[in-house]
């Protein structure tokens, strides 16, 4: 029996991982997308480390285009396995699949464009809308806490880990020759004591742990501190500059949790008439699942929503879904707030709204979670100045705040605190993925202080046997 691991090795997008049984029998945990600078292009993205028609099932974490955005292409290229994963994803996925094939469309038309004025051969998108369609088709819903079994001497349990709505760990249970073998992959881990979603929920134990490592070397603030925190960038850039507060946010689960945030920031500020629009159709058809699926919600929103039934909407906030609606806001002078995807800024309308409202310096760009390396975003967040954008060297005047406390992914602590219920007698070994080096290097001196034996960062295409 081995692991193979073919994505998030020592970075943090792509995330994808092998089990292969004994008799040849194909596992895949995730199928993610490679992000960052002409991500239609990445080797990576283009060419599996495995031919997809010898996989036999892919059971998927969560719906986030790192996890999930290559399975299209899987499919496409001869998959004809079952998806597993929960009806929150599920229901996610449908959205943000086909969203993320518009991009690829869109992607590869702009840069082709480019290579043939060079004289270079086109490159297709990585998959077309079609595509999703197939691949939906393949995917079966599964509830939290069902052990559920694939063939007789393999079965797995998806339990909710607080990431994004219907995210989960994965935990898988594997009869080998007389004796029990348990992989678990904690998938992204989430954070307790956050807005609208359950607290993250400890896995099994396990003989071999695959773990993510994101935040490894980090501290995030804690609520509500980050609140008042926020609220000070809002009230310094809306009403003391008379800016535009531009926001690059995931589609799924932080602009919720800003929407939320301001929803009641909106009863006991004086903000009722300051506009805040969330310019993406696909965060408008995310909120809309989120309120489908309140089984995923934790305590505290079931409570307010006593008192407020659409704690995602209020007077002044706008959803957004034509395009001349999100053109117009560019020529609009008054202060307000823009939430728009894509969070790393790599991609979308919120591309055009930096590009706008960079150059001016009443303007903040506030920037909520993680951006990989090649991303607009990060090139922004690391200070460069001037920034090229679509081919336009754009001068840095707005400021630039970061929030990282409004990550998804639990820091070294909470990842810590996620972890050490796990009996570290049993495990004999645990991988470190979907992390940078250097913080999965720090996150590893941790674990070790923590009683963890045997951690490995594994590299791209790293392969380990798994002994009974």
């Amino acid at each position: 029996m081995k692991i193979k691991f073919c994505g998030a090795d020592r970075t943090v997008t792509g995330s994808s991982h092998l089990i292969t049984l004994d008799d040849g029998f194909k596992i895949l945990l995730d199928c993610g997308l490679f992000q960052g600078r002409q991500a239609y292009v990445d080797q990576w993205n283009q060419k599996f480390s495995f031919d997809p028609k010898e996989i036999n099932v892919l059971i998927l974490s969560h719906a986030h285009i790192d996890h999930a955005g290559r399975i299209p292409k899987l499919v496409h290229e001869g998959f004809s396995g079952n998806i597993y994963c929960t009806p929150a994803t599920l229901d996610l996925s449908k959205i943000m699949l086909l969203d993320s094939s518009h991009i690829q469309v869109n992607d590869s038309a702009y840069h082709n464009k480019k290579r043939m004025k060079k004289g270079l051969p086109e490159i297709p998108p990585l998959y077309l809308p079609e595509d999703v369609g197939k691949a939906m088709l393949q995917f079966k819903p599964v509830d939290y806490e069902q052990w559920f079994s694939i063939r007789p001497d393999v079965s797995f349990l998806i339990r909710d880990n607080g990431h994004i709505l219907g995210s989960g760990s994965v935990t898988v249970k594997i009869q080998s020759r007389g004796k029990e073998i348990i992989i678990g992959f904690t998938g992204d881990i989430g954070r307790p004591n956050r807005p609208i979603l359950k607290d993250p929920i400890t896995m099994p134990n396990c003989d071999y742990l695959i773990s993510e490592s994101t935040y490894g070397a980090r501290i995030h603030e804690k609520f509500p501190e980050d609140t008042e925190t926020f609220w000070k960038i809002v009230d310094e850039t809306c009403f003391q500059r008379k800016g535009k507060l531009i926001i690059p946010s995931f589609s799924v689960g932080r602009t919720q949790e800003i929407v939320y945030m301001l929803d009641e920031m909106v009863k006991v500020k004086a903000m009722t008439q300051l506009p805040v629009y969330v310019d993406s159709p696909l965060s408008t058809n995310a909120t809309n699942i989120y309120r489908s699926h309140p089984e995923c919600f934790d305590e505290d929103i079931r409570n307010y929503l006593l008192t407020d039934t659409n704690p995602f909407g209020f007077n002044n906030l706008n959803y957004i879904t034509e395009v001349e609606q999100s053109k117009a806001l560019n020529f609009d002078p008054r202060p307000c707030i823009i939430i728009s995807a894509s969070g790393m800024a790599e991609a979308g309308r919120i591309v055009h709204h930096i590009s706008n409202n960079i150059e001016d310096e009443k303007n903040t760009l506030l920037f909520v979670g993680y951006c990989a390396d090649g991303t607009l975003g990060q090139r922004i967040r690391s200070g460069m100045n001037p920034i090229k954008i679509f081919g336009e060297e754009k001068q840095v005047r707005a400021h630039i705040a970061i929030m990282d406390s409004f990550s998804a992914h639990g820091d070294q602590k909470e990842m810590i605190d996620f972890l050490n219920p796990l009996d570290k007698s049993r495990l004999k070994k645990t991988f470190l993925v979907h992390g940078d080096y250097d913080a999965q290097t720090v996150f590893r001196d941790k674990l070790i202080e923590n009683g963890f034996l045997n951690i490995d960062i594994p590299e791209q295409g790293n392969e380990f046997e798994i002994i009974n």
